[in-house]
């Protein structure tokens, strides 16, 4: 990465000599301003109000617009002269906890490399003390004509920095909240509190840019002569709405929208519970097993009773034979008494 900035981190009387290299960069889609009825490149040009003639970049200086609109030359030569101690230096002022950096004040970012083998011992050194002490350090240095405030830390194994504005350049933010008297009941506050459980953390390294993604297709596509379809805006914010009710509805839909999870979590759970259902299965087929001998048990029942139905019936008969036996032997000796006594 080329080097923005050459000069040396002072550390008390130690300096240790750096090169500052852009931490961040840009990756948005930049366009060119085009006549529309051609397409022909629109340019800027530098010209002077008082002889409406162009000026090339060398015949150009610095001057301050003064609150009259008189025009106060300053080059660069004066400000070369000013007692700037930061120019060539990142001058550590004070070791304090990140949490003492107020994130409003964060501007850009910087690497800070050793430069030059002499350079490696006292880099280490910051980098290893800055890491035990688990502090970040506090320094004054001068980028681009002016002194800027910055927050030294540890990224890895580099010493990052990072542009902060001045406190004086931070606004309060008075006007800002709402003015009307709001109460937040407990339950919405439970309902926000299930939603942020639900959402749950992200890698911040899966995240990218849709709009960026959908330029680069609408690109692709106008360079190819296709015209694609336009997608449906998404519903803007601005309408009064039920809270209670569109929390609802977002803790619903981010649990549907980890749903996957949720299954995979949930799968053993379900193993379980079919194997509690085994049992009645078992206890089920036990009975049906043991149907059939209790039937047969019934049709040995059932015959007997039948068979001594049929015997008592078998006895009854002969009994009633024998009793009209016996009277027509008494008839038959009646009858010959009574024709001797006549």
């Amino acid at each position: 990465m080329r080097s923005i900035w050459n000069g040396a981190i002072s550390f008390g009387l130690v300096s240790i000599p750096i090169k500052l290299v852009n931490a961040t960069e840009s990756r948005s889609v930049s366009f060119r301003q085009i006549h529309t009825a051609d397409g022909g490149r629109i340019r800027y040009r530098k010209v002077c109000e008082l002889d409406d003639q162009e000026v090339a970049q060398a015949e150009i200086g610095k001057a301050y617009e003064d609150a009259d609109g008189t025009m106060i030359p300053i080059t660069d030569e004066d400000l070369a002269a000013l007692p700037l101690p930061t120019a060539k230096t990142i001058d550590i002022v004070a070791f304090i906890p990140a949490t003492d950096i107020d994130p409003l004040q964060m501007d850009s970012a910087y690497y800070l490399a050793a430069n030059g083998v002499p350079a490696a011992k006292p880099y280490t050194l910051l980098r290893e003390a800055l890491k035990r002490s688990k502090k970040v350090a506090v320094a004054k240095f001068a980028l681009r004509g002016r002194e800027r405030l910055g927050m030294l830390r540890v990224v890895d194994d580099v010493i990052a920095m990072h542009g902060l504005l001045w406190p004086d350049e931070v606004r309060r933010p008075e006007g800002v909240a709402p003015d009307a008297e709001v109460t937040i009941r407990d339950a919405e506050l439970d309902l926000a509190d299930a939603l942020m459980d639900t959402l749950g953390e992200v890698d911040l390294d899966s995240l990218h840019d849709d709009y960026r993604s959908a330029v680069e297709e609408l690109i692709a596509a106008k360079a190819e002569g296709v015209e694609l379809q336009p997608q449906p805006a998404p519903e803007g914010g601005g309408k009064v709405i039920d809270l209670m009710a569109a929390l609802e509805s977002s803790v619903r839909a981010a649990k549907e929208a980890r749903g996957d999870e949720a299954e995979e979590v949930a799968a053993p759970v379900t193993e379980l519970k079919s194997r509690k259902k085994a049992a009645p299965a078992k206890k089920t087929a036990a009975r049906a097993k043991a149907a059939p001998k209790e039937t047969g048990a019934k049709k040995s029942t059932t015959a007997k009773k039948t068979a001594a139905a049929k015997s008592a019936k078998s006895t009854s008969k002969k009994t009633a034979a024998t009793k009209s036996t016996s009277k027509k032997a008494a008839a038959k000796k009646t009858t010959p008494g009574k024709r001797a006594s006549a």
